[in-house]
């Protein structure tokens, strides 16, 4: 079996690892309790969960006690301009500011283009290796490309269709107004394939916060958007285009739980007040922060934003490009990162770190109760060589197994599906 085509079978996974609850002393949560269970697939549904039982038939296979958990979700990666699958290439240490950047993606990307569609398959290849079934994916939109990126992104995720599922935010990556990219907007905002409309600094590349601003929220209310911007303005510019996205978002509903700020980097620079002012700000809005762990030496404030109630997501942003050299592909690291970055270290907060990488789902609630997997959710799982997510993040665990929707994708176990 395997991620090409759509799954009809039904099948019993046996004897696999999953997490009941948190073992207490002193009231103290010390370690992570867990049992065996056969886990039946139809199709791409779970349709019975039960303690392991030792039947077995020609449609079991032996997960031998491996470790189950929520498929990982890359919430910030760009698919459409990976370097992946060529000649390995550190970036060079010329030409870093933003304006530098465009001027040198607007010569590469012609050639880019011409092998794009193999890359991207190449590089979700490397995620689903990891662990990775769904991604947010910005692709460019700019006159150098024109709607080409989206083209071939839509032409690489066609052919993983069964094995991996990504929602699309449009990137006016050489600005909406520095280069003549606001038409192009306009016109890819109407494609039903993009769930999100884009943005980039808009007072350093476009010069003026609100006339860019305004565009991508009334492209979004006009088709149907989300809002996932592009904000790597420190500084005044930086806060003053938070609070704007912000005001705008109070102002029309329909855009709260729909916005996003990317890197967001700002917040990083904030006086404490200032911080918990913000934060309280984003979470009435319901305004999410997608951010970078590491950012060179830079700390986000992710405990303050997540104690005032902001949504906070990671990704794996570029692997290998004309961006940035660094980039492993797996969001289990990133969660591990996370943890030694802020000193979580205890089984517990360990076990929350999972999140990271799930984009929020985890087996157990903070109570301790079992909340995934559960009947009727999708058939997706990921196996590890762990005993409990919290060794899985401090240990960065082999993952052994993924299954997308009923699909086997990836398969290190001596079990054969």
């Amino acid at each position: 079996m395997n991620g090409l085509k759509q799954n009809q079978d039904t099948y019993l996974l046996k004897n696999v690892l999953l997490e009941t609850g948190f073992l207490y002393e002193n009231e103290e949560i010390v370690a992570t309790e867990t049992a065996l269970f056969d886990i039946q697939i139809e199709a791409n549904k779970i349709i019975s969960i039960g303690p392991a039982q030792s039947t077995m038939n020609e449609k079991s296979f032996d997960m031998n006690g491996k470790l189950a958990l929520p498929p990982f979700r890359d919430m910030h990666i760009h698919l459409d301009k990976t370097l992946y699958g060529l000649p390995w290439k550190a970036v060079f240490p010329k030409n870093r500011t933003v304006k530098d950047m465009i001027a040198k993606e607007q010569v590469i990307i012609p050639e880019l283009l011409k092998t794009s569609v193999e890359r991207a398959e190449k590089l979700i290849a490397l995620l689903q290796g990891y662990g990775t079934n769904f991604a947010r994916a910005h692709f460019n939109v700019e006159p150098t490309s024109g709607t080409k990126s989206l083209e071939n992104l839509l032409q690489a995720l066609e052919h993983v269709k069964y094995s991996f599922a990504a929602e699309l935010v449009a990137f006016p990556q050489h600005g909406l107004f520095y280069t003549e990219s606001a038409r192009l907007m306009e016109e890819i905002a109407k494609w039903e394939q993009v769930d999100f409309i884009g943005g980039l600094d808009p007072f350093s590349i476009d010069g003026r916060i609100e006339k860019s601003m305004d565009l991508t929220v009334r492209l979004a209310l006009d088709n149907n958007k989300g809002i996932d911007i592009h904000l790597h303005e420190g500084g005044e510019s930086g806060v003053k285009t938070i609070h704007y996205l912000i005001d705008k978002t109070l102002e029309n509903p329909a855009l709260q739980g729909r916005t996003f700020i990317s890197h967001a980097f700002a917040l990083a620079n904030m006086t404490k007040s200032e911080l918990e002012y913000t934060a309280e700000r984003l979470a009435g809005a319901k305004v999410g922060i997608c951010s970078s762990v590491p950012f060179r030496n830079m700390l986000m404030p992710f405990r303050e934003l997540e104690k005032a109630g902001v949504e906070v997501f990671i990704g794996n942003d570029n692997i290998q490009d004309h961006w940035g050299t660094f980039g492993s592909g797996n969001m289990l690291q990133k969660a591990n990162i996370v943890a030694q970055l802020y000193g979580y270290e205890t089984e517990f907060e360990l076990s929350r770190c999972l999140r990271y990488a799930t984009n929020g789902i985890i087996p157990l609630d903070d109570h301790g109760d079992a909340v995934w997997p559960r009947v009727g959710d999708d058939a997706s799982l990921l196996f590890v060589d762990a005993s409990c997510s919290a060794e899985a993040v401090s240990r960065i665990s082999k993952v052994e197994g993924l299954i997308h929707q009923g699909n086997v994708v990836e398969w290190n176990n001596s079990a054969s599906v």
